[in-house]
């Protein structure tokens, strides 16, 4: 185990590392953060003397090495737009992605692997094509589509959820969450569901299949022999042995949702880091998109690495292989 763990820490720092270069190159490449300080009308002078401040005209490698040092504490400097420390308006936007992560995920497992069981166990039945449909729609349908529909329905319509805002937060120190208030849930139930629709219909889908596929093990055949009853097998054997897959699935997307938050943050106007990488794209402001890549490679390699480690934990055939 901790062989497998320093592995895949290096691996880890590997990636990291990449992902960190490539940021950088945003600085090279995708315009000068001089112009965008000063602006146009600076002079020779004031910009020489601001990129040897900025150590702008050191070696490339000297660069590189003083932004990995840099990011490694967490610091990418000002944003151009706003002024303020990236760190700082990181830390102010990602406890509502963060959360808006976590509740999309939860409800696309508590729903999803449900309905993808019933859906295995009651193949051909008349609410198993209407749970194969729903997942169709799901996969087929865009996510801003999804998040407009929720709003002209829910919102617009029957007023019963509002469309746009995080709602009624509390802060506890650095961190703020509305889910310890009544309007903090009421307002993440609409961009949780059109962010949860899509991961829920692939859970749903991914464990019908598995589940057939275990069904049709011989150790499942020994099982009924030995006269276990449906519930031991279906549940204490088969579904057992259909989590592994699921787990990988499930972290991936759990990162996904995390970066891939950006259309539903924006259709809802939910104040995380989707909505923030936007703007900075929007504005050309380089540290802050650097940051958001970083960031995000970072919580892929975490979860990568949790998922492993559960697998040892789930499938005791991985221990005895290590």
């Amino acid at each position: 185990m901790f062989a497998f763990i320093l592995r895949r820490l290096a691996q880890a720092i590997v990636v990291m590392v990449s992902v960190a270069f490539i940021a950088f190159l945003l600085f090279q490449y995708v315009g000068d953060p001089i112009v965008f300080l000063l602006g146009q009308d600076a002079t020779p002078e004031q910009i020489r003397e601001l990129r040897t401040d900025l150590g702008l005209d050191r070696p490339f490698i000297v660069q590189f090495w003083h932004f990995l040092m840099n990011a490694a504490q967490g610091e990418f400097g000002l944003s151009l737009r706003q002024g303020a420390a990236v760190s700082r308006l990181i830390a102010e936007r990602f406890p509502a992605t963060l959360e808006l992560a976590l509740v999309a995920a939860g409800l696309a497992l508590l729903i999803g692997v449900p309905m993808g069981v019933f859906a295995a166990l009651r193949r051909g039945s008349f609410m198993s094509q209407v749970f194969m449909t729903i997942s169709l729609l799901g996969v087929s349908l865009p996510t801003f589509l999804i998040g407009i529909m929720l709003i002209l329905v829910f919102a617009v319509t029957l007023g019963w959820f509002p469309s746009f805002g995080r709602g009624e937060t509390v802060q506890l120190g650095w961190w703020s969450t509305g889910l310890l208030t009544a309007k903090g849930w009421h307002h993440i139930v609409l961009p949780a569901v059109t962010l949860a629709i899509f991961q829920l219909t692939l859970i749903m889908r991914l464990v019908r299949a598995e589940m057939l596929e275990v069904l049709r093990t011989d150790y499942i055949k020994f099982a009924r022999a030995r006269g276990l009853s449906d519930r031991a097998i279906h549940f204490g054997h088969a579904l057992k042995n259909t989590m592994v897959p699921v787990m990988t699935i499930t972290g991936l997307q759990l990162g996904g949702l995390i970066a891939f938050a950006i259309i539903t943050e924006t259709v809802f106007q939910w104040p995380g880091m989707g909505l923030l990488f936007i703007q900075a794209v929007t504005f050309a402001d380089i540290p802050v998109m650097a940051a958001y890549l970083c960031l995000i490679a970072l919580i892929f390699v975490v979860i990568n690495l949790v998922v492993d480690l559960l697998y040892f934990a789930v499938d005791p055939r991985l221990r005895v292989a290590h």
